[in-house]
């Protein structure tokens, strides 16, 4: 734990702590003291921050879809921790695969496994904590993994529409949210990374083009891809008492995206 502590003993959910962002995430939460539930849909994963955090954690092997794995973690907070002070929800990904596409090729399938998979999810995991929240008649802080995508979008290189949508989604509920729940001391915010690397940004860190694009639409500290640690101190500011007068807001994290051209390759 670091000597700060700035997240001294606060008992926080991360749906999606295992890998990627998420699990960035979580030890950068342990090291400031934060009691943590971790979800993710991999047993093995789950095992494997288990054992990195040791027994400040706990996880479960659940799908963030569905609407019961929310309720768990959140359970499971207030049965370890006695309360629950903040949810992080990472979970969500492509729908590439499934049929996410420009609009005109976006498959029924592909549209609702990637809503399901990024907006509804959250849904769920939101939900549940403000639930709690509310039970407890306590403050409390949600932070919601947006994208740059939901309002900066890039035509030729990251043309899924489906995601964009949901992404800008988050979004919207979480403002609307921010502002119903305000009078009782429960904030919500958004986090919003441009291209970083995880499992699900091998795509287009595999590609030669989009890496001679990045250099240009990304261009702090050289013009490179972002780490999962580039986002931690940005969530550890925003579930932390530092925080506490922020909320509704969206907070970027780009590299420079949303405010650079990128310069596309010749047709």
């Amino acid at each position: 734990m670091s000597a700060a502590g700035r997240l001294q003993n606060k008992s926080i959910v991360i749906v999606g702590g295992t890998t990627g962002l998420g699990l960035s995430a979580a030890k950068a939460f342990a090291r400031e003291g934060a009691l943590l539930v971790v979800i993710g849909r991999k047993a093995e994963h789950v095992a494997k921050t288990q054992d990195a955090l040791g027994d400040r954690c706990v996880g479960i092997a659940a799908d963030a879809t569905d609407p019961r794995t929310a309720q768990q973690g959140v359970e499971a907070a207030v049965r370890e921790f006695g309360r629950l002070d903040a949810l992080y929800h990472v979970a969500g990904g492509s729908g590439r695969k499934m049929g996410d596409g420009p609009l005109h090729e976006i498959s029924d399938e592909g549209w609702a496994y990637t809503q399901d998979l990024n907006l509804t999810s959250l849904f769920y995991s939101n939900r549940a904590a403000v639930q709690q929240f509310l039970k407890q008649a306590s403050a409390g802080v949600v932070l919601n993994m947006g994208s740059v995508l939901g309002w900066s979008p890039s035509p030729r290189y990251f043309g899924s529409h489906a995601y964009a949508a949901a992404k800008a989604a988050i979004i919207g509920m979480t403002k609307a949210s921010a502002a119903y729940y305000a009078p009782n001391n429960i904030r919500l915010n958004v986090i919003a990374p441009a291209l970083v690397e995880t499992p699900m940004a091998q795509r287009a860190v595999k590609d030669s083009e989009i890496m001679d694009f990045i250099r240009t639409k990304q261009p702090l500290d050289g013009g490179r891809v972002g780490a999962p640690e580039d986002l931690d101190g940005a969530a550890i500011f925003l579930v932390s008492d530092e925080s506490r007068f922020v909320t509704g807001q969206v907070f970027t994290v780009d590299g420079g995206w949303t405010v650079s051209e990128g310069q596309l390759q010749p047709e």
